[in-house]
Formats: C-alpha cells, sequence, structure tokens
C-alpha cells in the first residue's frame, strides 16, 4: 500500500429513495487495517417523482422498469460521482475506485433461500466517470449463508472505535440499525443489527397525510403536535420482528407501505388524528431502538465502561425523536449525534462504501460473520473496469 492517501468515492442511496450522498475519502494504512478521513460530500436529492417511482417498483415493479431503472440509476449516480469531483477540484485519475451500494429494490434475508437486489448500474457509472466500480456488496455475504447486512459496522468500527468507551452507533434512516463496539474491542467484538423502522413509517404517514406534498416531519413538527396512542402503540410493539434476537435485517418489505396503512386503520378505528398516528409511530421508533439495547446491547456490555449512542442518518435531526429516546434510555447511556464527533452522519454509509471499495481491492474480509450470520468472512463487492 503507498505511504500517501488513497482517494475513493463512495455512493449511496438508502431505503427512504431520497437521494444520492457521495463522498470523497482518504484512506491510510494507519492505524490498521487502515483509517478514513472525509474530504467532501455531496447530496442530490430524488424528484418527488423519482422517488415515488423507486418505491412503486420495489413493491411491483416488472421487470423491464426495473431493468430500465438499473440504468436511469446508473446514470443518476455517474453525474453525482462527476459533480462532487469537480466541486472538491479533483482529477478522476487521482481517485482509486468508486464504492456504490447502488439502490436497494428489494432485500429478502431468509437462510437458504435469502435473496436481495440493489441496482444503479456500475457499468454506466464506470463509463461516465472514468473510475472502476466496486459493487454489488451485499451478495457475497448471503452467498455465504449471511444476510447482506449490515454492513456499515466494519466501517463504524474504523471510524467509532474507543478504547475506554462503550458506543452504539445508531443510524437513522428509513430502517433503524445499530453497531455496537465494546470498549477496547476489536472487529470481532462488534455487534450490528435491525432494530426496526426509523423514518419509514413516519415518512409513510407524513406521504399519506399531505397527499406527497411533504416526505418527512421537518424536525418532529406534526409528531410533536400530536398525542401518542398508547392502545396504538401498545398494538405496534406486538411485531415479532422486534423480539427476534439478532442478526436480523429488514426493510420496505415488513415495514413499508403495508404496515403503514395498517397503522392508519387501526388509528382510523380508534379515532385518532393524523398527527397522533405521527407521535405514535414517532414514539415506536424510540422504544423499539431502546428495546433492542436493553434485549440485546445492554446485558452483553461489561459494566465498567459508559455508554455513548452516537446518532446517524435523516432521523438525527428529528428533535421531537431524540427527546422521546432520551426519555426511554433515562440515564442508561449519553446521546449525541456523529456531527459529534466530527463526522456528517448523511455522508457516514457512503464513507462506509467507499471504505468496502478499497478493503475489496486489498482482499480485506468486509462482513463480519457474528452480525450477518455468514458462515465466514468474505471480501465483498464485484469490480467494473473503467474506459
Amino acid at each position: 500500500m503507498a505511504k500517501r492517501p488513497l482517494l475513493y468515492v463512495g455512493l449511496m442511496s438508502g431505503t427512504s429513495a431520497d437521494g444520492i450522498d457521495a463522498v470523497l475519502i482518504e484512506v491510510t494504512q494507519t492505524p490498521k487495517p487502515f483509517g478514513v478521513r472525509l474530504v467532501n460530500h455531496v447530496h442530490t436529492p430524488f424528484s418527488r417523482a423519482l422517488q415515488g417511482t423507486i418505491h412503486r417498483i420495489s413493491r411491483e415493479g416488472r421487470v423491464d422498469e426495473i431493468c430500465e431503472l438499473n440504468f436511469e440509476l446508473g446514470r443518476r449516480f455517474g453525474a453525482v460521482a462527476n459533480r462532487l469531483l469537480k466541486v472538491a477540484m479533483i482529477p478522476s485519475s487521482s481517485v482509486r475506485a468508486i464504492g456504490s451500494h447502488g439502490q436497494t429494490i428489494h432485500h429478502l434475508p431468509k437462510g437458504r433461500r435469502g435473496s436481495t437486489l440493489q441496482i444503479g448500474e456500475a457499468a454506466v457509472i464506470a463509463e461516465m466517470t472514468g473510475i472502476r466500480v466496486v459493487s454489488n456488496f451485499r451478495v457475497a455475504d448471503m452467498a455465504a449463508g449471511g444476510q447482506g447486512a449490515p454492513l456499515v459496522p466494519f466501517a463504524d468500527w474504523i471510524l467509532f472505535r474507543h478504547p475506554k468507551e462503550h458506543r452504539i452507533i445508531q443510524n437513522l434512516g428509513g430502517i433503524g440499525n445499530l453497531t455496537f463496539l465494546p470498549a477496547g474491542g476489536g472487529l470481532e467484538s462488534v455487534t450490528a443489527f435491525d432494530t426496526g423502522p426509523a423514518n419509514m413509517v413516519i415518512d409513510g404517514l407524513v406521504r399519506r397525510f399531505t397527499s406527497n406534498r411533504a416526505t418527512f416531519d421537518r424536525n418532529g413538527r406534526i409528531g410533536r403536535t400530536g398525542t401518542i396512542s398508547v392502545e396504538l402503540l401498545f398494538q405496534l410493539k406486538r411485531h415479532p420482528f422486534f423480539r427476534k434476537a439478532p442478526p436480523k435485517t429488514t426493510g420496505r418489505e415488513m415495514f413499508g407501505d403495508e404496515f403503514t396503512e395498517r397503522l392508519i386503520a387501526m388509528g382510523t378505528s380508534l379515532g385518532l388524528a393524523p398527527s397522533d398516528m405521527v407521535a405514535t409511530a414517532t414514539a415506536l421508533t424510540a422504544w423499539s431502538i431502546a428495546e433492542a439495547y436493553r434485549r440485546f446491547v445492554f446485558p452483553s456490555a461489561a459494566s465498567n465502561s459508559a455508554f455513548r449512542v452516537v446518532l446517524g442518518g435523516g432521523g438525527a435531526k428529528n428533535s421531537f425523536l431524540r427527546k422521546l429516546l432520551a426519555m426511554e434510555l433515562g440515564g442508561l447511556a449519553q446521546v449525541g449525534t456523529h456531527e459529534d464527533h466530527g463526522i456528517n452522519s448523511n455522508a457516514k454509509e457512503a464513507m462506509a462504501f467507499a471504505a468496502l471499495a478499497h478493503a475489496h481491492l486489498n482482499l480485506i474480509p468486509g462482513n463480519l460473520p457474528q452480525v450477518t450470520g455468514a458462515r465466514h468472512s468474505m471480501v465483498l463487492g464485484k469490480l467494473t473496469a473503467s474506459r
């Protein structure tokens, strides 16, 4: 490995399908296995029409629609990568590779029959940028019996590990997921899994109640005006996912539009206002995260170290959600954000896939079998050459 820092681009669009985050990172050979520093980050939102198309195709897309969307998103990813390099004033020849997560269309983490599909054609990205692309990161883990997720814990450990403090890195995207980094622990000590819906149900309710005029509850303004329904929340808490032990992952298939419509039907039968349902969905997110900690994190941790929760993703900007989570946790953990550690929370997942591109080129396994359930470690991703 060269002693000078190596440049990589990372591209990410999450389950909310709100747009593309692109990052430029520097990779250094210290500390081991390598170090990562964010150089630049840009976000390009999707139009509401494209977001709606992605959601619809994820539910019921025809083969021809998926085929066309694969190339269209490839062009979108390639254009955002070029924009990033222009903003950073970096020539494409200086970038070692692009790591592109793509857009998840379907994820079915069911043992030997498990499968997953992310689209955003890598060959199109490579052609548009002149940079080789590492993509399709999840399939190797699933081929080895894993759930193909979560994969970000590898980067969480590189970025956030601490010698004396237990840290829970909590992502609040469409789906909530955590990475638990025990104080002073190595990669083999990391625990990670999905906690359930973060913004997905809240966003779905807001889109439904505003006829798509709004796509999320900005800063929790709608939820804060409602009243949390104890009865509805009790029913929602009965979902079996919350009791299932890790490793576990979930997505739009479990907490997407069908779940949201059932919530609306239950809320309507209870006479709840839209703001009450948004408040209750926000309370469900806060409870499910804290319940995951109580069930699967706190009991396994050494008691002589303090806990710190580091929030990231769009939900970290929802002050109502943060307030409810702090109330759920009481004094069990200090709660902060990625920004408190000098990392833009919107950039972190794209950083993870840029780091996984470096791992791929250096034959460093990027999955954590104890996290995904895979039979063994795997080098993740597929390499597409550039022009």
